[in-house]
């Protein structure tokens, strides 16, 4: 292994599958027998040796050998690896596998050697993937959920591209719907405020302070000229305003993290502007049988008080494999599962 720039867990795969290829050519086990179900892997209890693998009790069935056999078996071949110490049968067919140390020291020549380039690949082979992450709603500041799905994803995107897939980063915006309605209804009332009014934010608004700087440069633009308009020429402005500033802070905190989306898109642009494009693609499914009137467990876990049991128009994800339909619902406030 002293040239070998894979990962040592990748290096003993390898190793496991020619102990195997040894007991096919001994009539052991059956030629062509499916052995992509194979895994090593770190052991649950570090005890037990460096890594372990279920070769043994994966194959059994199709050789038609008892898992304990057919892992004394491999366990046999392994041990006459240079890179082997140990090896070790436990329960019905797991083998366990320790290293000489030789072995870690020269997979750490191998990551040193391969620098920045170590564990890349091809094997995505530029498949294009979409990785959707954060999508706070913009309707205020990033909290820690928030920021742990932007570790968490960016992470994910990163490993994703490091193998060779072409990989979009896309935050989505919530940007329609009653939410950011009241959003812009809560900025309104703190514009009033500036203005020198004494407001209380009713139940139901968003009370945090953060809104007061959206109510100043509102009155640095406007002077009191929206006070007196209706709602239905102030609430477009206030919402546009509204958004813009919390978004520009969101951005501001993935910075912070050294987060970069390659997409940022607007949910309001799917039902703006659009010249019917999502309606005809949701009759285009409806055709293919793909979209369909329906109804939705109710969510996993704790009974939630105002679960609704109603019929909706739902997407059949559940033929691409998700758990649940997804609700196509171009007017709800976001895009996602209505039950986990």
């Amino acid at each position: 292994m002293p040239n070998d720039p894979r990962n040592v867990f990748a290096v003993v795969l390898d190793k496991v599958r020619a102990a195997n290829e040894a007991l096919i050519t001994a009539g052991m086990l059956p030629a062509g027998i499916d052995q992509s179900r194979i895994v090593v892997e770190p052991p649950r209890d570090a005890a037990h040796g460096d890594m372990a693998t279920n070769a043994a009790m994966v194959l059994a069935k199709d050789a038609g050998r008892k898992p304990r056999e057919l892992a004394e078996a491999i366990a046999e071949r392994l041990r006459a690896d240079d890179l082997v110490s140990a090896v070790e049968i436990a329960g019905p067919g797991f083998i366990n596998i320790t290293l000489k140390p030789a072995a870690w020291v020269d997979a750490l020549r191998a990551v040193l050697r391969a620098g920045k380039a170590y564990g890349r690949s091809e094997m995505g082979k530029e498949v294009p993937v979409n990785v959707e992450y954060v999508s706070a709603n913009p309707t205020g500041p990033m909290h820690i959920g928030h920021c742990r799905g932007a570790v968490f994803g960016d992470a994910l995107a990163n490993l994703l591209a490091a193998v060779g897939f072409k990989v979009t980063r896309e935050y989505y915006m919530n940007d329609a719907g009653a939410q950011v309605d009241v959003l812009a209804r809560s900025a309104f009332l703190r514009y009033r405020e500036a203005l020198g009014e004494t407001v209380t934010i009713p139940e139901g608004f968003y009370p945090g302070d953060y809104l007061k700087p959206v109510a100043e440069e509102l009155v640095a633009d406007y002077a009191a000229t929206l006070k007196d308009k209706p709602e239905s020429e102030w609430l477009p402005i206030v919402r546009e305003r509204a958004i813009d500033m919390m978004m520009a802070d969101i951005r501001n905190d993935l910075m912070s993290l050294f987060v970069v989306q390659d997409v940022f898109f607007s949910e309001r642009s799917l039902s703006e502007g659009n010249g019917g494009a999502v309606e005809a693609l949701i009759a285009e499914l409806r055709a293919k049988g793909l979209v369909y009137e329906g109804r939705l467990p109710p969510p996993k876990g704790q009974p939630i008080p105002d679960w609704e049991d109603r019929e909706q128009t739902l997407f059949r994800s559940t033929d691409f494999g998700d758990d649940v339909a997804v609700v196509v619902d171009i007017r709800r406030q976001d895009r996602r599962h209505t039950a986990p």
